[in-house]
């Protein structure tokens, strides 16, 4: 097992729960940012902790818009995680990705507009890159378990992120065809974005529920429609997560994946200068960089 591992799952719609785990509590997390979405779930599979998190509460009452993106990053890392697996409902904008399909997404394209995407504000600068988005070593993990379980994916994937609450119109779901987007949600930003500010490694696993509106015998997404596939994907979904812990942690290698240094070469604000409440705002995400530098 990997020194300093600690998986964390955020579950989207149709994930509230994941039954598997032993030694279950829901815990009270503050953060500087207000509550997150829920309480989080701490347990064990094989022994191992992990960490969930209904993005959309357990009652799903959040909408994407209203999701605190920060909170609930923050949360998690307060707790320790140092991986995230995303488990999201999304549209399909290709014929080949049936609803059913897995993507491992490994890009995003954000045309979301109403939302806090930083931590790094008032006082304390940084630019962190985001030329690769995902993990590759958590997708490649995801992979494996996926083959294992005969459940169909599609390694690799663009995913692009709109406001919501609405679904797409057809000439909006036509145009993100013509850009060769492969699936289409409305929760993932800026939550990976988020997660690249706070050394977090973030994979997506972006779960078809539908055709979005451009197929010509799927004209119309409705909700009912969505839960019925929702609950098979959510079934799917539970048997990675039992298995995935135990597959993971022979994947990760720091010097293949810069997300837990990233701040190194990111925050462009000199110390002497950081408005000290927001340093004192940010101190579990600045621990790691203050205690080298």
């Amino acid at each position: 097992m990997t020194k300093n591992f600690l998986l964390s799952f955020i579950g989207g719609s149709g994930l509230y729960q994941i039954e598997d785990l032993k030694n279950q509590k829901w815990i009270n997390v503050s953060t500087p940012w207000g509550p997150p979405s829920d309480k989080i779930l701490t347990g064990n599979i094989n022994k191992n902790k992990v960490l969930f998190l209904p993005r959309h509460g357990r009652s799903h009452k959040y909408s994407p818009s209203d999701i605190n993106y920060r909170a609930n990053i923050y949360a998690l890392k307060k707790l320790g995680a140092t991986d995230i697996i995303s488990l999201s409902a999304c549209g399909s904008l290709k014929q080949k990705l049936s609803p059913g399909t897995f993507v491992l997404v490994d890009q995003f394209i954000d045309r979301t507009v109403l939302r806090k995407k930083t931590f790094f504000e008032e006082g304390i600068v940084a630019h962190v890159p985001m030329g690769s988005p995902t993990s590759k070593l958590i997708r490649n993990a995801c992979a494996e378990v996926l083959k294992k379980l005969k459940i169909k994916y599609q390694n690799k994937g663009t995913y692009v992120a709109i406001e919501g609450p609405q679904f797409s119109t057809k000439a909006e779901s036509e145009n993100y065809r013509k850009q060769k987007i492969d699936v289409i949600g409305m929760t993932n930003m800026p939550e990976a974005k988020l997660a690249r500010e706070a050394e977090i490694r973030y994979a997506t696993v972006a779960m078809v529920t539908d055709y979005d509106c451009w197929h010509n015998k799927h004209e119309q997404v409705d909700v009912e429609q969505i839960i019925k596939t929702l609950n098979n994907n959510s079934d799917k979904a539970k048997s990675l997560v039992t298995n995935i812990i135990s597959i993971l942690p022979k994947y990760i290698n720091r010097e293949k994946d810069i997300a837990e240094n990233i701040l190194d070469k990111s925050i462009i604000t000199q110390k002497q200068n950081w408005n000290k409440k927001t340093k004192k705002k940010l101190d579990i995400i600045l621990k790691r960089y203050l205690e080298k530098n």
